[in-house]
């Protein structure tokens, strides 16, 4: 019967074809469920929506992580019998989209305004059709078991009813509102952008010491002009300080000093001159003024820099705007106007220094935000956006986790959680480009009214004008994203069958690194929307990492080797899924080591060599024989070991998988599949199954039971192997037309057998003892020797398996001596397992002399290299070399000292 089955196991032979024939068949959508019967429209459902990657992007390994971990999910519940829904779409990702359409434009020497508005988003729909394609393509080859004909983007139409709807609800209710506020402002986009399109990168720069001359009764103001060296002739008292972007000194509106700082405390109240510019800014002192930052006095440019936004909001000073859009210098910046921000840079601080102001230069290493999508680095500026009062949604999202109706997991996130939503800002939601949803808003020309409603307003409705202009900007992404659980289910229409049946969702999984940009917002627009937290539980997967923990990045020079199709051509889509899961856990980053890898593909093969062996002995009569092993049926000790291993097993997996715990669940299935079926169960069967006066029906019934029961398990984690084998296994060891939609394993507990489990331990043990010695005086692998077992209290059960322990122990079974006790025979190899001995006579295996002999000049080699360590942690070494290369001398002399005294073990048992 294994014809189905080829001589090793192809992924790429496998995997597409499977996928096809799955979806086809309709097995990802919950209503077949219900067709099969294998779940009920009314009864217990599970619903999870995919977070919705960028149609930009290609597949990388977070996409592989959340693909590994949302399937696992969906597969379990699936076959748990609960009707279950795994929701896919995808997220115009405004930025991202734009600005790759704007860069193919340029290649055709176009930009967006060459096009107009219209035009440009008709270039942008048609990229996102063929790339959206492009990932979706990606998403299946990873497996993924989602209801494709339910794929939702967040520009589609139902979804910008929602988007709508939510504005207007915010905005009538006063949670959205328009003001001036700092923002993250890219040049190169000329948009604002949140806090997680900001890029941190570590820049080698300059610490700039200026000093401002300070009017006193000496000196009143200037009286030449700037750069002509003589600028602050006549000054008498200056205060310093430390920047490292002098070009926003021409937006300066105060100096400020810790209140505690004794430097200048003499110089707080007085009035400063501002260089170039020649305003008149106070002297100021603010607790947030760190002491040790530079010289203890700071500029503070409210207009450019966050904190010095908040001590101006404080202190009611001026924020001064210096710069474009673009980042050039605007009229406010003097006589650098229309200069570069860097070019502005370098000329400021060459006036500087002629003019006597420039105390000192040094080498800096700071943080530089850039932004995410075209590297550009960011300006903090003040600009009139768009803004959500996110205060009260905040509370709403952070009552529902403490009252546990959404549970944060790993738990250790709530905390950080809690932190962040109680210092919440008010969110930005404006963005100032043409792709993605555009603002709800109309403006009069004749009554400066602000208009929002759900169909476009034709006049105003304060005045009654028809001079309206819809507002130019679009909204945040993440505004579209926050409403993805419900938006996708039909919502604002609550009596959609998808919202009524799978709303609230019962999952949210992600990377904790977005718990705040994504989750936060979801918790907070589905409280206010629907009145529901949007899921019960939010499952937090940690990065991936390569194999000596550096993050992943494309400067990598082999970050070919991480990208997740390469890794699928190469080890299989199963492999990719497994080494993922088992090598995680919540909240934690992970180490993709390709020997995992290695290991997860040899795991997948040697399943499927085990299903060759067992079909290759199963013939189609036994087949049409078969009974289910846990009915009655005359089973030996190994049948039973097994059978109860198996149940401990759906045990331990169902309570891992209830707590999230999918990593330790998909280790504890290879360990068992892989050590107790293959290498002890299918071996021990052998004894049987080899033996023509034996009934091999019952070791069969046992081998297919488990085999198929283990698939079952390894599913979700290995989907494609699993299936391809449960389809050639015969139909009488199986329930159902697919492997996807089969039961998933119950617990039965008649079949839970301690005392099979601690006899069958005695036997292996015993087993690998018996091994180990025979390696160690290295017998012939083959070859078969004689034993002496002393087994006072196990003397039945070593009697009742002595074909067993002959044919894995390779002993001679005429040779075989098993007493209840007995006086320790001379020259002897002994191994014990708790009261039970057994010696190996050694004259009988190997050559006394000889073995002797090699043994002495291993024990003379150690001894030699003993003396060699000792004289090297004696000498100079231990006081010159590195401590951890000392400790490993020391480590080593330690296994040296081990090595030696076992030789001397073996010698005196050849005496």
């Amino acid at each position: 019967m294994t014809e189905k089955l080829a001589g090793v196991y192809d992924p790429e032979e496998h995997e597409e074809g499977l996928y096809d024939w799955w979806e086809e068949q309709g097995y990802f959508r919950p209503e077949k469920q219900v067709e099969l019967d294998r779940a009920s429209e009314d009864g217990p459902r599970w619903c999870i929506t995919m977070p919705p990657p960028n149609v930009t992007g290609a597949l990388h390994l977070g996409h592989a992580m959340v693909a590994a971990v949302e399937d696992l999910m969906t597969r379990y519940h699936r076959m748990r019998g609960e009707q279950t829904l795994y929701l896919p779409g995808a997220d115009h990702a405004g930025i991202a989209t734009q600005n790759v359409v704007e860069r193919e434009l340029a290649k055709e020497g176009l930009s967006r305004q060459d096009l107009g508005r219209e035009k440009f988003v008709e270039r942008a729909w048609e990229w996102k059709e063929v790339y959206q394609e492009r990932i979706t393509h990606q998403q299946r080859r990873l497996g993924v078991s989602c209801d494709w004909t339910r794929e939702r983007f967040t520009l589609d139409e139902g979804l910008s009813r929602a988007v709508r709807t939510a504005f207007l609800r915010l905005y009538e209710k006063g949670l959205i509102y328009q003001g001036s506020y700092l923002v993250n402002w890219c040049p190169r986009c000329e948009s604002a952008i949140s806090d997680l399109e900001v890029i941190p990168v570590e820049r080698h720069g300059h610490l700039w010491t200026i000093r401002y001359p300070v009017v006193n009764e000496d000196w009143n103001g200037p009286k030449h002009e700037w750069a002509s060296g003589r600028w602050a002739e006549g000054a008498t008292e200056f205060i310093e300080m430390a920047t490292t972007r002098p070009e926003t000194i021409l937006g300066d509106t105060a100096v400020a000093t810790s209140p505690d700082d004794p430097r200048w405390q003499d110089l707080v109240g007085e009035t400063a001159v501002l260089p170039a510019i020649e305003r008149r800014i106070p002297i100021i002192a603010d607790d947030v003024v760190d002491p040790a930052f530079g010289t203890g006095a700071v500029k503070i440019t409210p207009a450019h820099d966050p904190t010095d936004n908040e001590i101006g909001i404080r202190h009611d000073l001026p924020a001064v705007d210096v710069m474009t859009d673009t980042a050039d210098m605007n009229e406010n910046a003097g006589p650098y106007e229309g200069q570069g921000r860097y070019e502005c840079r370098r000329n400021i601080v060459e006036d500087f220094d002629k003019e006597g102001l420039l105390v000192d230069v040094e080498a800096y290493t700071h943080s530089v935000g850039t932004c995410e999508r075209c590297h550009t680095d960011i300006e903090p500026r003040v600009s009139t956006q768009w803004f959500v009062k996110t205060k009260p949604l905040a509370e709403a999202a952070m009552k529902a986790v403490r009252e546990g109706e959404t549970v944060i997991i790993p738990e250790r996130e709530e905390e950080r959680f809690f932190h962040w939503m109680e210092n919440i800002r008010d969110w930005c939601i404006s963005r100032q480009l043409w792709w993605g949803h555009r603002i709800p808003v109309w403006h009069c020309a004749n009554c400066g009214e602000h208009t929002s409603q759900m169909t476009d307003p034709t006049e105003c409705p304060h005045c009654g004008s028809e001079d309206l202009h819809r507002e130019e900007d679009v909204l945040d992404t993440w505004f579209s994203s926050g409403l993805w659980p419900f938006s996708t289910l039909g919502w604002p229409d609550t009596e959609s069958p998808d919202y009524q049946r799978y709303y609230p969702t019962d999952m949210r999984e992600t990377g904790y690194d977005i718990l705040f940009f994504w989750v936060a917002r979801e918790m907070m627009l589905g409280i206010e929307m629907t009145g529901q937290s949007p899921y019960s539980t939010v499952y937090l997967h940690g990065l991936v990492r390569n194999e000596n923990g550096q993050k992943i990045s494309k400067s990598m020079e082999n970050i070919d080797e991480y990208d997740p199709l390469n890794i699928i051509d190469k080890y299989g889509t199963d492999a990719l899924r497994y080494t993922l899961m088992t090598s995680s856990t919540p909240g934690l980053d992970m180490n993709l080591d390709p020997r995992r890898l290695e290991g997860a593909r040899n795991f997948a093969n040697k399943i499927w060599q085990a299903a060759r062996f067992v079909l290759m002995n199963t013939s189609a009569e036994d087949a049409a024989q078969y009974q289910d092993p846990s009915a009655s049926m005359d089973l030996e000790l190994a049948d039973r070991w097994i059978l109860s291993r198996l149940n401990h097993l759906i045990q331990d997996v169902n309570r891992l998988f209830e707590s999230h715990q999918y990593g330790e669940a998909g280790r504890q299935i290879n360990d068992f599949v892989w050590n107790e079926y293959c290498d002890w169960y299918i071996e021990a069967s052998k004894v049987r199954l080899y033996d023509d006066d034996v009934d091999n029906r019952v070791p069969l019934a046992v081998l297919l039971h488990v085999l198929e029961t283990s698939l079952r398990l390894l599913h979700p984690y290995m989907p494609f192997v699993t299936e391809a084998i449960w389809q050639a296994l015969p139909d009488e060891t199986k329930e159902g037309e697919a492997l996807i939609v089969a039961h998933w394993p119950e617990l039965d507990l008649p079949l839970l057998d301690d005392e099979a489990e601690e006899n069958m331990i005695l036997l292996m043990d015993l087993i690998r003892g018996i091994r180990n010695r025979r390696a160690e005086y290295r017998v012939t692998p083959g070859k078969r020797i004689p034993a002496i077992i002393v087994a006072p209290d196990a003397y039945d059960v070593l009697t009742e398996q002595q074909a067993v322990l002959c044919s894995l122990a390779k002993l001679d079974p005429d040779r075989l001596t098993i007493e209840r006790s007995m006086e320790p025979p001379s020259q002897a190899a002994t191994i014990v397992v708790g009261k039970t001995t057994c010696y190996l006579p050694l004259a009988e295996i190997v050559d006394l002399e000889e073995e002797r002999e090699r043994l002495s000049e291993e024990l003379a080699d150690v001894e030699d290299r003993i003396v060699h360590s000792k004289d090297l942690l004696a000498g100079q070494f231990a006081e010159r070399a590195p401590e951890h290369v000392v400790q490993r001398e020391r480590d080593k002399l330690q296994d040296l000292k081990t090595e030696r005294a076992e030789l001397e073990r073996r010698l005196e048992t050849l005496s």
